[in-house]
């Protein structure tokens, strides 16, 4: 497939950016992950109506600073969260260290609005889940919002968080210093983490948002951390992953999403319902045929899943959610060899599925396909043969200058079958 000749120049230009051997193998680490859960939760959850409540009923920062003061999520239980994303295959925790409300949910010296001094909790949530993450052999990046409802210093203001009561001044340069004062404590005070999972840069597109020294600043400090930025551009200096929200690797059904791919390790997130923060109402969740769909074609794209739920106000995780995690990790316990550790595969996507490539071995996932047979396009000029995945049955396959034709196996009710190509 042909990129498109912007696509082809920021390919270039990262895949010749050279970067510290630590951060190359967390890199490689990352594209071998494939799975990952995202966590939003805060104060916001405690009206059950999304992350976004602040800004969509237009909270003034009084009410919502009386807000933050009433969270006590007593029944949190990080080992709890961790043993389920082990249970569901996943090899890292993303989770909002800050959201655009502005509450920290850490320790802070840069800021009284933070769960420990401000709220009856008490307790550090994220200090609790990094220990156990490290017991349970589990990474662990921190999303943290650029975006800030509540703080003073954030002004002019962005194009979101404009009926909340601040006056309008404030100092830029030491917004973005309390940013740093944060991220130095999170990079510091939490052990080895995966990453910064940044977020909210896109609401004031045209600011200087002083990214060198911000990047430098995370790389001094954890040379091996990875910086993931959710700004829906082409990846730009001194970032390691180009995420995509709500959308596979070039789409942009979303209406944000750049189709511009570089060559950075690769990830999409997705809701497993229509929110990201807990809402009391959304029970429309996607089924874990549709989720287990989804992480296989992110997968042939050879991007990562990050797969979001979003905690109750008390701590707890929602049961529809737990199921579905459940389910999917029963899935990879069986099928995850065709997933974890590979890359694109040598087809590029189709309607009928995608695959992935380990080595000289090819995992043609087809995930919507009825007849007995599946006609694909020649790859190479290799001799190949087929066999049902990850049984090893011989399955019969005719192959020719124009393409391979296999017979392929008996569907299951486990929503994939997969047949491994591999070289004669």
């Amino acid at each position: 497939m042909m990129l498109p000749a912007l696509a082809l120049m920021v390919a270039l230009a990262q895949g010749a950016d050279s970067v510290p051997a630590e951060r190359a193998a967390a890199r490689e680490w990352y594209r071998d992950a494939k799975f990952g859960m995202f966590i939003h939760w805060g104060v916001y959850s405690q009206l059950g109506q999304g992350e976004w409540v602040m800004q969509n009923r237009s909270i003034a920062v009084a009410d919502y600073e009386w807000l933050a003061g009433t969270f006590n999520p007593q029944k949190f239980d990080a080992r709890v969260w961790v043993a389920l994303a082990k249970s569901a295959g996943m090899k890292y925790i993303t989770i909002t260290a800050r959201h655009h409300d502005g509450f920290s949910m850490f320790a802070t010296k840069a800021t009284r609005f933070n769960i420990v001094d401000w709220t009856p909790f008490k307790r550090d949530p994220l200090r609790e889940l990094a220990e156990e993450c490290r017991r349970q052999g589990i990474k662990l990046f921190f999303y943290y919002s650029q975006l800030d409802w509540h703080h003073p210093d954030y002004w002019p203001r962005g194009s979101t968080g404009r009926n909340t009561g601040r006056l309008e001044l404030g100092v830029w340069s030491q917004y973005l210093d309390f940013m740093d004062a944060q991220l130095t404590e999170l990079l510091t005070n939490y052990g080895q983490l995966g990453g910064i999972w940044f977020d909210g840069m896109w609401d004031k597109p045209d600011a200087d948002w002083r990214l060198g020294q911000t990047y430098g600043l995370v790389h001094r400090l954890q040379p091996a951390a990875l910086i993931v930025p959710n700004h829906h551009k082409a990846p730009l200096a001194g970032e390691d992953v180009q995420t995509f929200e709500q959308d596979l690797p070039g789409a942009n059904t979303a209406g944000f999403n750049t189709q511009t791919i570089g060559a950075l390790p690769l990830e999409t997130s997705l809701t497993m319902n229509e929110s990201w923060g807990f809402n009391i109402t959304d029970h429309k969740y996607k089924s874990p045929r549709e989720l287990i769909h989804y992480l296989v074609r992110a997968a042939g794209y050879g991007a990562n899943l990050l797969l979001n739920l979003g905690p109750r106000p008390d701590g707890t995780i929602p049961a529809e959610a737990e199921e579905r995690l459940r389910t999917i990790g029963s899935w990879l316990a069986t099928y995850g060899g065709s997933i974890y550790g590979t890359r694109a595969g040598p087809i590029a996507p189709r309607s009928w599925g995608v695959t992935t490539q380990r080595g000289d071995s090819v995992f043609v996932h087809v995930l919507d396909w009825k007849d007995a047979t599946l006609a694909l396009p020649a790859i190479g000029t290799k001799q190949w043969r087929a066999r049902s995945w990850p049984e090893g049955r011989a399955l019969p396959l005719v192959q020719s200058n124009d393409g391979i034709t296999v017979t392929l196996p008996n569907g299951n009710a486990d929503f994939d079958r997969i047949v491994m190509l591999s070289v004669r």
